[in-house]
């Protein structure tokens, strides 16, 4: 496996002072913002959920299973009695779903602020892509192209209106080789250049791809050989999304981020070099 293209930063696994949530949760800083999460009703979209209800945002939970997404919407409730809370059942690729989802949270809700495109799919990484059925190979591509395609499709003009925020959960795949895991690596890659175009088309919309961490959820299980490496907290990429849609990270939408980065030392030492090299984007590594 050829090594990550990465920052070389202090590589972070919890919660950090940059990151800590207490004064989005003390200040209430999300009040009167709506937030659509897609892949709600559990793992890190769940975590996501709860992080943003928490510092007052009304929520759209998406998902394909009601009961699961009802049971986060009443573990908001009990937390945030005054949260407003919707929830949509859909599968993000089907296109009529998604779109009744995103018009169903601004006619619920009002508006749209921040959406964070979570649902994802990832298949056991034990054999070369022509020894795999090519259906699942590219139900997998379905799944985190066009599911995260959906989303914005019909999400961005709603968050153009508000200039507000697109988050593509993203992975540190997108920068790896990884033989037999070419459908989820692929297709994390394509989310880093989706994710250039919203920010060329609609400039007053922030995205971000974002790497999550490696966190041990149900959909890394398919791989647990792997489980030594899954060391993040489920945390850290919460609490890293309040910090990019906070308005404190405007400079870095069109690029990929990492939810492991120290994000006041990318700041300090490498903002300049990244906005003068036009860098964290996919770019063909031609030799000098």
């Amino acid at each position: 496996m050829a090594p990550a293209e990465d920052l070389p930063v202090t590589r972070m696994n919890d919660i950090y002072p940059g990151i800590d949530p207490k004064p989005y949760f003390d200040g209430q800083t999300y009040q009167g913002k709506v937030v659509l999460v897609t892949g709600a009703s559990r793992g890190i979209g769940k975590e996501i959920a709860l992080f943003y209800a928490r510092a007052g945002a009304a929520l759209s939970l998406v998902g394909r299973k009601y009961e699961e997404l009802n049971e986060v919407r009443t573990k908001i409730s009990t937390e945030m009695p005054e949260a407003r809370v919707e929830i949509f059942v859909a599968d993000v690729v089907n296109t009529r779903a998604v779109k009744d989802a995103v018009e169903g949270t601004v006619a619920a809700l009002g508006r749209l602020d921040v959406v964070v495109a979570n649902a994802g799919k990832a298949d056991p990484w034990k054999k070369p892509f022509t020894e795999y059925d090519p259906g699942n190979w590219w139900k997998t591509m379905e799944v985190n192209i066009r599911g995260v395609y959906n989303v914005a499709h019909f999400a961005v003009p709603e968050l153009a209106k508000t200039r507000g925020y697109n988050v593509i959960i993203g992975s540190v795949g997108a920068q790896i080789r990884m033989p037999f895991a070419s459908s989820y690596v692929t297709s994390k890659h394509a989310l880093n250049r989706l994710n250039e175009y919203i920010h060329a088309e609609y400039p007053d919309v922030k995205s971000f791809s974002l790497n999550p961490g490696a966190i041990r959820t149900s959909m890394a299980d398919n791989n647990p050989e792997f489980a030594s490496w899954l060391i993040d907290t489920i945390q850290l990429p919460a609490a890293t999304c309040l910090r990019l849609t906070s308005g404190r990270e405007d400079w870095l939408s069109g690029r990929y981020v990492s939810a492991n980065w120290e994000l006041d030392e990318v700041e300090a030492s490498w903002k300049e070099k990244i906005i003068e090299q036009d860098a964290l984007v996919n770019r063909l590594h031609v030799p000098v």
